[in-house]
């Protein structure tokens, strides 16, 4: 089956200006979900979608809820992570996928929307790690300092 090179962009949404930055982040909403309760299944979607981006597999850790519930992990990569929550009973799945160096997210994404065959998606990408113009000259610690 052919992809039309159009649908890759379609419905997302871009939160930084192109620039080259250290990662890639992309938050995926899928609704109408098939395959939500395979752990099984899930943890080779989320191997093969870490192989399509080029990314390293350090491990995999998976949880079901139970028979007629969902599933939450993810999948640690030498380049940052994979994590999944599926809603059966709401036909909902949020993954996101957070890579670097030359890792392509994008790649992995489409792999797991072949898994999941969601009827509507919407995909978020965030450039992490963008330099500030001007950085504090000292860093701020948030619990002691708000």
């Amino acid at each position: 089956m052919e992809k039309d090179p159009a649908a890759a962009t379609e419905g997302v949404i871009e939160m930084a200006a192109e620039q080259a930055t250290p990662g890639m982040h992309l938050l995926l909403d899928f609704w109408g979900c098939r395959n939500m309760q395979d752990i099984d299944g899930i943890e080779i979607a989320l191997r093969r979608a870490a192989e399509a981006c080029r990314a390293t597999v350090i491990s995999v850790q998976l949880h079901s809820f139970g028979a007629a519930a969902g599933v939450t992990g993810v999948a640690i990569l030498a380049e940052s992570h994979i994590s999944i929550h599926t809603w059966p009973e709401t036909g909902y799945v949020a993954l996101d996928i957070f890579v670097c160096g030359n890792c392509d997210a994008a790649r992995g994404a489409d792999v797991l929307a072949d898994y999941f065959q969601p009827q509507r998606q919407e995909t978020t990408a965030c450039r992490r790690g963008k330099t500030p113009a001007a950085l504090p000259a000292q860093p701020r610690n948030l619990a002691n300092n708000p």
